[in-house]
């Protein structure tokens, strides 16, 4: 039976995944950050996916007979999208397609990020149409407009991005200024929902695009000044549901009648996911493939080799 390997090694996390007959298997580890630490050098996240990405993949490759391997190459499809740690994940897709002599396909972060949303939400099928993606998470707040694609499965158009700060940029500076682990998203929201009162914000979205830095002033003004951190949460929490809840109403003025689903970790947000599903007829990844994963990479992968069978030379 056919199983098609997903390679990712993001910023945060070292993944890898099997999709064999519609069902998908993944492994994930987090690249360790230090306590107080907001992040890693880009040098520190090669060397730990050097190092975890072997373990990532032995447990889930056993005796499976690989048909093709799929690896994330870069953040986006776009020109100037790159990052070294992505450089792990393809180097070891290449030494495995040439041991095992299979094809390897090459997909960006994001994209595979939207394949395990259409996965997790049973929507493989827009693969043939176009709709609105977001993808919402520590190095992209996108809102993404997805055609049918040839060579690529799917093009990805940009339509808004945050224009300063990330949306899990901000959620984990906020939570390590409350002394919580990165990354915080987790931490965070159970601290929001344990405050029960109103809270009004007034959010800055310029057009499609998102800002959040000021919120990150607004936040640090709040912990200064001896605030609860259950309320310093939902504030945070709620500018960024406002924003990207703007962002999406303007979009469908302009887009109307186009399916929506949402991806990335941000998007894990229960606060966030239920707003959203109040007033949008969206999907949803679920919580296993919100967080950055390999599984779409999987996806994609089967997707391309299944769409080459059929493409005469």
């Amino acid at each position: 039976m056919s199983a098609f390997f997903g390679i990712d090694t993001s910023n945060y996390t070292t993944s890898a995944a099997i999709e064999k007959n519609g069902e998908i298997l993944q492994r994930k580890m987090l690249l360790p950050v230090k306590r107080g630490e907001r992040g890693l050098r880009q040098s520190e996240a090669v060397y730990h996916h050097v190092m975890q990405l072997p373990e990532v993949c032995k447990t889930l490759l056993g005796d499976e007979e690989i048909t093709a391997v799929g690896v994330s190459f870069a953040p986006r499809r776009v020109k100037g999208s790159y990052m070294p740690c992505f450089n792990v994940g393809l180097g070891f897709a290449e030494f495995l397609c040439d041991a095992l002599k299979v094809p390897m396909y090459k997909f960006s972060h994001q994209e595979g990020h939207i394949a395990a949303a259409l996965y997790s939400a049973n929507k493989l099928d827009l693969f043939d149409d176009q709709f609105l993606a977001f993808h919402i998470s520590g190095g992209t707040t996108d809102a993404i407009l997805v055609s049918p694609g040839d060579n690529n499965i799917i093009d990805c158009q940009i339509l808004a991005t945050s224009l300063d700060l990330h949306a899990g940029q901000l959620i984990d500076r906020v939570g390590v200024m409350l002394g919580l682990n990165f990354p915080c998203g987790g931490e965070l929201e159970k601290l929001a929902l344990e405050y029960g009162d109103r809270i009004k914000v007034k959010p800055c979205v310029k057009g499609f695009d998102i800002c959040l830095s000021g919120v990150e002033n607004i936040c640090r003004k709040m912990f200064d000044d001896g605030e609860s951190k259950q309320k310093i949460a939902a504030v945070c929490i709620e500018y960024i549901a406002c924003s990207i809840d703007i962002c999406t109403h303007r979009i469908i003025q302009i887009y109307s009648g186009l399916p929506i689903i949402y991806s990335g970790g941000v998007m894990r947000n229960s606060i966030i996911k239920n707003r959203l599903s109040k007033k949008y007829n969206a999907y949803f990844a679920q919580p296993d493939f919100s967080s950055d994963n390999a599984a779409g990479i999987a996806v994609l992968a089967k997707t391309a080799y299944d769409r080459a069978k059929y493409i005469k030379p």
